[in-house]
C-alpha cells in the first residue's frame, strides 16, 4: 500500500511464534533496492507496532514517523505487534499466561529479523536493531545469543541503565513526596516488591494508593509472568558489555521516565573500554524521541505521559537527525 505523501511503501508481513500469528509493517523506501533495514521494537507494556498503547491516549505513536524519517534517509525498517499488544492481544493472552518471558520477546523479535531479511530487497547483513525502552533490553539480549542473522549495530533508544525496578521507583518518588506521608508509603512499596522479586505475593499494604495497589497487583499477574520478574532486575548497562558491534545510544535530556545523567552514566561506564559506543542527549527529546519544546522543570510525569502520542506531537529533529546520520556512518558499502 502507498501514500502519495509518504517517502516508503508500507507492506504488511507476518511470522509466527508458537503458534501465534505476530504481524508487522514493513516500509522501504521507494527506490531501487537492497536496501539496509531497521527492525523497531516497542517499550514495555501492551505498546503496539506503532507505539501507542491503550494506556495512553492518542493515535500519533512514534514509530512510523521513524519509519518515514528511515525511508527518507534510504533505510527500510519493520516494526511489529508483540502478541501481548495490538488488536489481537486479548485473542491470545489465555494461551500466553504463564509463558511470557524476556526469552519470548526475543523469538518474537528473532521472527521479525528472519522475515525481514528474507524480503528480497533487504540487505541481510545490514539490518540494524533499534529498541526503545525495555525494546532495548530485548535487542541486547537478541545480540548476545549470537543469532543466525546478527544485527550490524544497535540503538538503544531510552535504554534503563539502571534496573528497571530502579527506574520505577525513581519515578514514584517524585509523586510521594508531593504527599504528607510519602516516605511511609516508599517504605511499603520497597516491602512489596521485595516480595515480589523473592517469588512471594506481592499483598500490597492497603495504606497505599489504590492505583499503585492495582499497579503492583498486575505484577504478578499470570498474563506477566514470568517477564514481570526477570525484568525488574535486569538492566542495558550490564547487557551492553557482552555487544561488541557498533552502538548508539540516545537519552533525551527531557526523558522523565529514563535519566540521561544517572542511566546514562552506569552505560557510560559499561562502555569505558569500547570506542563503538556512541552517546547522544538531545536537550529537547522525550522518552520516545518527540519534541518537547517546554523546559524540563516545568514537566511532570502525570501530565507528560498522556501528551506522548497526541495529535500534532513531532520526533525530536536533532534525534532524528543523530540517528540517520549515525546509520549512514555505519552501513557498510
Amino acid at each position: 500500500m502507498q501514500d502519495e505523501a509518504s517517502s516508503g511503501e508500507s507492506l504488511a508481513v507476518s511470522w509466527d511464534v508458537d503458534s501465534v500469528s505476530v504481524p508487522g509493517t514493513l516500509v522501504k523506501p521507494r527506490a531501487n533496492g537492497p536496501f539496509p533495514g531497521v527492525v523497531l521494537v516497542a517499550g514495555s507494556g501492551p505498546t503496539d507496532r506503532d507505539w501507542t498503547s491503550p494506556l495512553l491516549p492518542g493515535p500519533n505513536g512514534a514509530a512510523p514517523l521513524l519509519a518515514e524519517a528511515l525511508a527518507r534517509a534510504g533505510i527500510a525498517s519493520l516494526r511489529y505487534d508483540k502478541r501481548a499488544s495490538g488488536s489481537h492481544s486479548p485473542e491470545y493472552w489465555h494461551a500466553m499466561a504463564g509463558t511470557m518471558s524476556m526469552q519470548s520477546h526475543v523469538d518474537e523479535l528473532a521472527g521479525a529479523v528472519r522475515t525481514f531479511s528474507q524480503q528480497p530487497f533487504i540487505r541481510q547483513d545490514q539490518i540494524f536493531g533499534l529498541g526503545n525502552s525495555e525494546g532495548s533490553l530485548h535487542v541486547l539480549h537478541y545480540q548476545i545469543q549470537h543469532p543466525a542473522i546478527p544485527f550490524a549495530g544497535l540503538i538503544l533508544a531510552a535504554p534503563p541503565g539502571r534496573t528497571v525496578g530502579a527506574v520505577a521507583r525513581s519515578q514514584l518518588a517524585p509523586q510521594a513526596a508531593a504527599l504528607p506521608n510519602g516516605d511511609a508509603l516508599l517504605a511499603l512499596w520497597d516491602a512489596a516488591i521485595a516480595r515480589f522479586v523473592a517469588g512471594e505475593p506481592v499483598a500490597p499494604d492497603a495504606a497505599l494508593p489504590q492505583d499503585v495497589q492495582v499497579l503492583l497487583q498486575s505484577l504478578e499477574s499470570p498474563v506477566n509472568l514470568p517477564l514481570a520478574r526477570e525484568l525488574w532486575t535486569a538492566d542495558a548497562a550490564t547487557l551492553l558489555r557482552d555487544i561488541d558491534v557498533p552502538v548508539l545510544v540516545i537519552i533525551g535530556k527531557k526523558d522523565l521516565q529514563v535519566d540521561w545523567q544517572a542511566d546514562g552514566e552506569l552505560l557510560r561506564q559499561a562502555a569505558a573500554a569500547r570506542s563503538n559506543v556512541t552517546f547522544v542527549f538531545p536537550d529537547d527529546a522525550n522518552h520516545i524521541l518527540k519534541h518537547e519544546q517546554r523546559p524540563r522543570a516545568e514537566l511532570t510525569l502525570p501530565e507528560v505521559m498522556p501528551r506522548y502520542n497526541a495529535p500534532g506531537t513531532t520526533l525530536d529533529h536533532d534525534t532524528v537527525a543523530a540517528l540517520t546520520d549515525w546509520l549512514r556512518a555505519h552501513i557498510q558499502p
